[in-house]
C-alpha cells in the first residue's frame, strides 16, 4: 500500500538574500525544516520560519463553485499579462483569502514544478475541477493557448454559476414563504392564542366553532411542538439522503420538476442553456462532438437532459446528425434545434450555440424576476390568511360578548 503523502502547511519566514537584504513572505512545506531547505534553495538565508497563525474563528475552508471560477480568471488574467505559470500561482495561492484554497492552489504549483502538466495538477481535484475543465485546459497546454482556454473556461464558469444562481433563487423563495408562514402561524400558537383562552375561560358562555378549533390546535401545538419539529426535520433528512442515493428518486424529482408551472419553464430553459453552453465551449477548444457530450451530460443539471445527452451520444458515434438526435429527444424546442441546424451547415456550430445559450439564460432571467413579483403578492395573501385568520378567530368571542351587552 503507497504511503500517504505527508500534509503540507503554511510557514511564514524573515530572511536575506545574497545580497543581504531582507525579506518576508509565505510559503508551504511538511514542516520547518523542509521550508527552510527550500528557501536555502531559493537563494535565502532563512532567519524566522514559523508556522502561520490561522484566524481566530477559523477563516472560510470551503471550495465553492465560484472560487474556481475566479481562480480561471486570475490565472488568465496573469498569463495573458506575461506572468509564468508557477510565479501566478504563487501570487493567487499566496493571497487567496479561502484556506482551502491556498492549500490546494499550492499543491497544484507543487505538482507543476514536480514536472507534471498542469492539466495532470488539476486531474488530482476531481470534486473542484471536472472532466471539461481538465480537457480544455490540456487542449490549451497542447496547442500553446493556454491563457485563451482559461479565459473560456472563465466565462463558462461565470455564465453557468450565475444560471444556477438564479435557478436556485427561483426553487428557494417559494419554500422561504413557506418557512416563514409556518414560523409565525407557530409562535402565535404557542404564545399569543393561550393568552386568549385565559381570557375566555371567565366568559361562561360557549366560543365559536372557530375559536374552539384555533384553541385545540394551540393546545396540540403547545404539547407535541417537538414533535413536530423532529418530523420535519426528520423527512427533509430522509428526502436529502434519498435523493444522493437513489437515480430513480432523482429522476423522478427531475420528472416532475419540468412539469410544474413556471418552475418547470425556469427548470426546462436553464437546463438547455447549460447545454448549449458548455457544447459551445468543448466546440471552440475543438473537442469531438462525441466525446464533448459526456461532459455536456453532466452540466445541464438535471437527470432527463442528462439521459437524453448519452443518447445523443450514441446516434452521433453512429453518423446521425446532431440536430436529427436533438430533435428526436423531443425535449428541445425547435428555435434551438433549427439554430443549431443552421450552425451545423454553415460551419459555425460554436457561435450558434453561444446564441442559444445567451438566449435561454436570458429567458430565465425574466421567468426569475417574473416568478419573484408574482410571490410578493403571494406572500402577503398567505401570511394575510395565516395570522388574520388567527387574529379574527381570537376577537370573535370578544365581539360576540359586546353585541350581547349591546
Amino acid at each position: 500500500m503507497a504511503k500517504k503523502p505527508a500534509e503540507k502547511i503554511e510557514f511564514t519566514y524573515e530572511g536575506t538574500d545574497r545580497k543581504g537584504k531582507k525579506l518576508k513572505g509565505e510559503l508551504f512545506a511538511i514542516s520547518d525544516t523542509a521550508a527552510k531547505s527550500d528557501l536555502r534553495k531559493q537563494g535565502i538565508n532563512p532567519l524566522r520560519v514559523k508556522k502561520k497563525a490561522q484566524p481566530l474563528f477559523g477563516g472560510k475552508t470551503k471550495i465553492l463553485p465560484a472560487d474556481i471560477a475566479i481562480f480561471s480568471r486570475q490565472m488568465s488574467t496573469m498569463m495573458k499579462s506575461g506572468v509564468p505559470l508557477v510565479q501566478s500561482f504563487d501570487i493567487i495561492g499566496l493571497g487567496h483569502e479561502n484556506l482551502a484554497m491556498q492549500k490546494m492552489i499550492m499543491d497544484i504549483k507543487a505538482t507543476v514544478e514536480g514536472g507534471s502538466t498542469f492539466a495532470d495538477a488539476l486531474h488530482k481535484y476531481p470534486l473542484h475541477f471536472d472532466k471539461l475543465f481538465v480537457n480544455l485546459v490540456n487542449a490549451g497546454e497542447q496547442s500553446g493557448a493556454l491563457e485563451t482556454m482559461l479565459d473560456k473556461l472563465a466565462t463558462y464558469k461565470e455564465k453557468t454559476e450565475a444560471m444556477k444562481a438564479k435557478v436556485k433563487k427561483a426553487m428557494t423563495y417559494p419554500i422561504a414563504v413557506l418557512v416563514i408562514a409556518f414560523i409565525v402561524t407557530a409562535i402565535l400558537l404557542i404564545f399569543v392564542v393561550p393568552q386568549f383562552k385565559e381570557v375566555f375561560s371567565s366568559f361562561g358562555a360557549e366560543l365559536p366553532a372557530m375559536t374552539l378549533f384555533v384553541i385545540a390546535l394551540s393546545e396540540f401545538m403547545q404539547a407535541y411542538w417537538w414533535a413536530f419539529v423532529l418530523a420535519i426535520g426528520v423527512s427533509i433528512w430522509f428526502l436529502k439522503r434519498l435523493h444522493s442515493t437513489s437515480a430513480e428518486f432523482r429522476k423522478r424529482v427531475d420528472q416532475i420538476s419540468l412539469k410544474l408551472p413556471i418552475i418547470g419553464e425556469i427548470t426546462t430553459k436553464s437546463s438547455i442553456a447549460r447545454y448549449s453552453r458548455t457544447l459551445e465551449t468543448m466546440s471552440v477548444a475543438g473537442v469531438p462532438l462525441v466525446e464533448a457530450m459526456d461532459s455536456v451530460a453532466g452540466a445541464t443539471g438535471n437527470i432527463v437532459y442528462e439521459q437524453a445527452c448519452r443518447v445523443i451520444k450514441e446516434d452521433i458515434s453512429s453518423g446521425t446528425q446532431l440536430t436529427t438526435s436533438m430533435r428526436a429527444t423531443g425535449l428541445f424546442p425547435n428555435m434551438a434545434i433549427q439554430m443549431v441546424s443552421i450552425g451545423e451547415e454553415a460551419g459555425s456550430l460554436d457561435f450558434m450555440l453561444s446564441k442559444v445559450a445567451d438566449f435561454y439564460e436570458a429567458e430565465v432571467d425574466n421567468l426569475v424576476d417574473s416568478l419573484t413579483s408574482l410571490m410578493e403578492p403571494m406572500i402577503m395573501a398567505v401570511l394575510g390568511v395565516l395570522v388574520g385568520g388567527l387574529i379574527v378567530s381570537m376577537y370573535l368571542p370578544i365581539f360576540m360578548l359586546g353585541n350581547v351587552v349591546g
